[in-house]
Order: structure tokens, then sequence, then C-alpha cells
């Protein structure tokens, strides 16, 4: 983004109110990621965080494709979970929600292994060349963000977070890449 000279800043600083509102309106209709922010900010006053982290749990639990869904594959599988990703980056930016990203990511992955586990387990090998790292370094990026939370939060997550470590050692594809990663086999916080 262009920075703006001094003089530019001090004639917007003149212009009259009802002018600058109206360019601030335009300007922030402009960008989507702002205007989430602002919805939360001005209009629910920030009281929402926990709401609509439990709506978007429940989406995930309601839209994660089914366990037996013959068309499923892991690079199937791996679609879908960049998309609940890229959602709960959406809420993370509206609400600086920290702890709740560190939940949702983690419920999403473990959740991936508990509905799917034998269609992993019976695709070939090959098949998750990009599920496998994905679910690595995601896991490993979380855990970073989660070990810098306040011990209260842990029991939030704690148990989707060892499930989702035994379901990566167990896994052959995750595995070989966790132990590259240094991802411990259990979270003892």
């Amino acid at each position: 983004m262009r920075k703006l000279d001094d003089q530019l800043k001090a004639a917007i600083t003149r212009m009259p109110v009802k002018e600058k509102d109206k360019l601030l309106l335009r300007l922030v209709a402009k960008d989507e990621k702002l205007v989430r922010r602002l919805v939360f900010e001005l209009l629910e006053g920030g009281a929402t965080r926990d709401e609509r982290a439990t709506e978007l749990r429940e989406q995930i639990i309601r839209h994660l494709p089914k366990t037996g869904d013959r068309d499923l594959s892991p690079g199937y599988l791996l679609l879908d979970l960049r998309h609940w990703n890229a959602r709960i980056g959406e809420h993370v930016q509206a609400t600086k929600d920290k702890s709740g990203e560190v939940s949702l990511v983690l419920f999403m992955l473990a959740e991936a292994f508990r509905r799917h586990w034998e269609m992993l387990n019976r695709a070939p090998a090959r098949r998750s060349d990009t599920l496998a790292p994905y679910v690595v370094k995601r896991t490993a990026a979380i855990l970073k963000k989660a070990e810098k939370l306040h011990e209260d939060y842990f029991i939030e997550f704690r148990r989707d977070l060892n499930e989702l470590l035994h379901f990566i050692w167990e896994f052959k594809p995750t595995a070989v890449l966790a132990k590259d990663e240094g991802l411990p086999r259990k979270w003892e916080w």
C-alpha cells in the first residue's frame, strides 16, 4: 500500500466531516476483511467471539465430508481442509481469536482423521503426497501458537491435539514427516 505524503494527509484532515465520511464509507466497502472486522467490533461490540467460534465449529461438523463418502480421496479431503482453514482464518482476522484458531484448527484436523481413517489407510500412500505435508506443517504451526496461549485455554483443545498427534504418528505418510518436523507423540502441557 502506498504511503500518503504529509501534504495529502493535511488536506484530508481539513476536509469537511461529511465528505470524509462519504470517502471513508466508500473505502471501507471495498475491503471485505475490514467490513467483517468492523461488524464484529462496532455492531456486535466484540462480544460474539465465542458464539462465532461455536458456529464455525458446527459448520465444520455439518459440512466436512461424511464417513463412507465413496468419492472422497486424500486429495479431495485436502481441498475441504483448506476451505475450512481459510474460514477459520477469516474468523481470526475479524475477531483476533487466537485460542479459537488453535482449537478450531485442531478440531478440524482431528475430525478429518476420525471420519476418514479407513479411507486414508486404504488409499495408496502416493495419494496422500499433498495431504500429509499439509497436515504435519499445519499441526506444527498451530502447536507453536498453542504454546503461547495461557494454560487455561489448554483444556479446550488438549483432547483433539493428542488424538491428532496419535493419528499423525499412526498414519505412515504423516509419521515420516512428523519425525522430520519434530512433532511430539503426545502433548504434555
